[in-house]
């Protein structure tokens, strides 16, 4: 899981402004497809997994899975090179990576077996804290890796530019070979019932008379279609808000790429400890307050965090090549004022533009998000997203009981990979199009649908064992 979460990370902050060094060709849109990459290739790669581990030791897909990363990092570093079509060779990179952390499934369905219900939160949070480590731990490596610069220093025998772009994904592969060593080593398969029972350490179903008596009786369908729709949504929601982040604070605040990669990184870093903490308090809170309330009330608090987001007031952004006065609108009309910036002068060619885009005509009406309105937004969405996205697991491994769950852990990790496909997909066209306010306001709808929806089947999500009278809840 902290490997997985430091391979999408690390190098989230700078793919737009290396994407754009290495290919002139490339749009904001573009880049939506090489964020989404990652996560098709997960989702591809998730149910393949998932099912591998029904029915062989676990070490294979994991081993197997984390190689694909390696070589897939590697390739990463060396998109510079071709004399054309760089952006795509980028985009292959990127979808291989999210190929080999398909192995998320995997991991989640060794903890669901080898937890009691008691156990299961618990794990499943410290399960969480890893995998927010790597997210922390991600931009605060690709913040250090800045300092290299964009120019850094290359090896020649090899043709590899070590800088502020390839450096990061370098320490991901060393990070890979790391791992497979200590599967290979470490790790072994282990399994217990809901009750906490030893049960054989063999991951597909050839149990004995105690355990097909305990795998007795059938999944609530409805709740795990539920459960993959409220996951789909947490993780949907998390994608369009990293997706935006460095295109927005350049947009609103004028920042620099170097500026963006090095600012976004803090922030996201931040968060990520802020998670850590929240996993923490949420294993306690889960003693005392059931998961679904749980999972309600971050729901809620994203809700709040985008509703914040939302423009307001007379101030706008800075439009790049002319400083536009922020307290009126100029009474030209659009193509007017895309002549005007396109044929003035420019001080200095080599100097890098900086302010909202002139292209996107939503800059030149939509007021600009104050910074301390951004810094609130995103405070309340690392506090719900954590929570919302712990919870959700947890409970549908609750939910599918004590069966082997490699599978059914596959298509949940693949309905997340999806939503991080469709959501910079959909951030990157709807904010490149219409503006801030339009974007967000959707998320809002979005996130009051799954509300309703969680509330039509909240008595339907509960745990496998306790639906049958075999625990009491």
């Amino acid at each position: 899981m902290f490997l997985s979460s430091v391979g999408f990370s690390i190098v989230i902050m700078s793919i737009w402004p290396y994407l754009q060094k290495i290919d002139q060709t490339a749009d904001a849109s573009f880049l939506g497809w090489v964020v989404a990459s990652f996560s098709l290739g997960q989702m591809v790669a998730s149910p393949i997994f998932g099912l591998w581990s029904n029915y062989r030791p676990r070490k294979e897909p994991l081993t197997a899975s984390i190689f694909i990363s390696v070589a897939a990092n590697c390739l990463y570093a060396y998109v510079h090179m071709p004399a054309a079509h760089n952006k795509y060779y980028m985009l292959i990179a990127r979808g291989l990576v999210g190929f080999g952390a398909g192995n998320v499934a995997v991991v989640r369905s060794y903890i669901a077996g080898a937890t009691s219900l008691q156990e299961r939160t618990s794990a499943m949070a410290n399960t969480s804290t890893c995998q927010a480590l790597g997210f922390i731990l991600g931009p605060v490596f690709q913040t250090c890796f800045a300092l290299i610069g964009e120019k850094g220093v290359t090896w020649d025998t090899i043709k590899l530019q070590i800088n502020m772009y390839t450096a990061p994904v370098l320490l991901g592969a060393f990070l890979g070979i790391l791992n497979i060593i200590l599967i290979l080593f470490i790790l072994r398969e282990h399994r217990v019932d809901d009750l906490g029972r030893q049960c054989k350490s063999v991951n597909f179903e050839e149990e004995n008379a105690d355990g097909s008596q305990i795998s007795e009786g059938s999944i609530d369908q409805v709740a795990v279609v539920a459960t993959n729709i409220l996951f789909f949504v947490v993780l949907f929601i998390f994608a369009l808000f990293e997706t935006i982040l460095t295109p927005l604070t350049m947009d609103m605040y004028a920042w620099t790429q170097q500026q963006a990669v090095l600012y976004d990184g803090i922030i996201l870093a931040a968060l990520g400890v802020e998670a850590v903490v929240l996993f923490m308090g949420v294993k306690l809170l889960s003693k005392k307050i059931s998961e679904r309330a749980i999972l309600l009330g971050g729901l809620i608090i994203v809700g709040v965090g985008f509703f914040i987001l939302l423009p307001w007031g007379n101030q706008f952004p800075k439009v790049q090549w002319e400083d536009l006065h922020n307290s009126s609108i100029p009474n030209t009309t659009f193509g007017e004022i895309i002549t005007e910036l396109w044929n003035s002068p420019r001080e200095d060619h080599n100097e890098q533009p900086i302010g909202c885009p002139s292209e996107q005509a939503w800059c030149l009406y939509t007021p600009v998000i104050h910074l301390a309105q951004f810094l609130t937004a995103a405070v309340l969405i690392g506090i719900g997203y954590p929570v919302c996205n712990v919870m959700s697991y947890t409970l549908y491994s609750k939910i599918l009981g004590p069966k082997p769950q490699g599978m059914y852990m596959g298509w949940l990790t693949a309905s997340g990979s999806g939503a991080r496909i469709l959501g910079p997909v959909f951030i990157s066209h709807v904010y490149t199009y219409l503006g801030p306010r339009w974007a967000f306001s959707l998320i809002c709808g979005i996130v009051a649908l799954t509300i309703m929806l969680l509330g039509l089947v909240y008595k339907r999500l509960i745990a496998f064992s306790v639906r049958y009278g075999r625990i009491q809840e």
